[in-house]
């Protein structure tokens, strides 16, 4: 699945999204709003990844959907 499709349909993966990341708000997901940059900033800031790590688990979660 690509960037578009998720920011298309967003409100079905933010259940999904805190399943895999439970460290991430609902007011995070608001911000992100299927924004993949948005997404990765998040994932990096709330776990302390380094942004290529958040990079990759946000790109290969996007895979698996």
């Amino acid at each position: 699945m690509n960037a578009d499709e998720i920011k298309g349909t967003w409100m079905v993966f933010k259940g999904r999204i805190q399943e895999k990341w439970g460290k991430l708000t609902s007011d995070d997901l608001d911000v992100i709003e299927g924004d993949r940059k948005q997404f990765v900033g998040r994932v990096q800031q709330r776990y302390g990844y380094s942004k290529e790590q958040a990079q990759r688990e946000v790109d290969d979660w996007m895979k698996s959907q």
